[in-house]
């Protein structure tokens, strides 16, 4: 009945057509870009245009797509745009030529995750000044997610104390009587709201969690779906990649790997019989550059349809 109802696929994603942000996460190595790039090209194919943006520090999407991607956004095809941002405090906030910058505040105050801070304000601004669909985050892996994912709440309530009362008279003259930085921790603060408002919005926010069948992944990804839930951040879909399929000759050592991962599918099948689980199989080398994603991507929306082959790479 559970397969019935939640079919091993992505393509409730396709057809939700209100949705402005697609989160994609798991542990570091487990094909979690890969899995955000193969899905930004399929949305790209039912959308009129898609906005891939990594917030991971690694930054894998120029490997991916074999092709340079900035902090500006990137044509990839006609309808999709890719670009990597940079999880940091730009230098000309941080400094000021009259000494007002955001360094003389850090240095009398507690700043908690200003660069993912200004990450998550850069993504916001971005998305609303720019006409895309769909947004589609490959984000940091787990912890990092996890801390991203909290800020708007944390920072939202950090600023209104740092900008009310007391501490909002000392914070105007820290920053100057021109109140260019005022403006901008205001801008910011409106941003951050956008996030929380638009994050805890099932409608147009949901998440995907990308693991592999092995006891580490399978943990974080429990205790990831644990949080986003405590967050009220939607997730229907769970990607179990480099799954071992049977080999055409014996192999004991397929085997026992077969074996191993057989009781993590298991134990995934019996914990998210509610979810949309595409199970994606362990394919002949790695995936770089459309046509591989594109493999990638039928795979995540027909898992079952066919013997994967990856083309020939020039």
């Amino acid at each position: 009945m559970a397969d019935e109802e939640y079919p091993p696929t992505v393509a409730n994603l396709l057809a939700q057509q209100s949705l402005r942000w697609i989160l994609v996460g798991g542990k570091g190595g487990v094909g979690k870009t890969t899995t955000s790039c193969s899905l930004a090209l399929l949305l790209s194919k039912h959308r009129s245009r898609v906005l891939l943006i990594s917030t991971d520090p690694a930054h894998n999407l120029s490997d991916a797509f074999r092709t340079k991607i900035g902090s500006e956004p990137t044509r990839i095809t006609e309808t999709l745009d890719a670009m990597e941002v940079k999880a940091s405090v730009p230098k000309d906030v941080l400094e000021s030529d009259d000494g007002a910058g955001l360094q003389a505040m850090l240095g009398k105050f507690e700043f908690p995750g200003a660069d993912e801070l200004f990450a998550i304000s850069h993504v916001m601004k971005l998305a609303a000044s720019m006409e895309y669909d769909t947004v589609v985050l490959d984000t940091a892996p787990t912890g990092h997610t996890l801390r991203f994912l909290q800020l708007p709440e944390t920072m939202d309530n950090f600023l209104n104390t740092f900008t009310s009362g007391p501490m909002g008279g000392m914070l105007t003259q820290l920053m100057g009587a021109n109140g260019e930085h005022m403006e901008r921790i205001n801008e910011m603060k409106t941003h951050i709201r956008m996030a929380k408002t638009q994050f805890t919005d099932p409608d147009l926010t949901t998440f995907v969690c990308v693991c592999i069948p092995e006891f580490l992944s399978v943990y974080e990804t429990e205790r990831l779906i644990q949080e986003l839930t405590e967050n009220d951040i939607d997730v229907q879909n769970i990607v179990v990649n480099q799954v071992v399929r049977d080999p055409p000759a014996p192999c004991t050592q397929c085997a026992a790997r077969i074996a191993m991962q057989g009781k993590y599918l298991g134990q995934i099948a019996d914990l998210y019989d509610d979810f949309h689980v595409s199970i994606i199989p362990l394919l002949q080398r790695e995936v770089r550059g459309i046509p591989d994603l594109t493999v990638f991507g039928s795979l995540l929306l027909h898992p079952e349809s066919t013997e994967p082959v990856l083309p020939e790479q020039e």
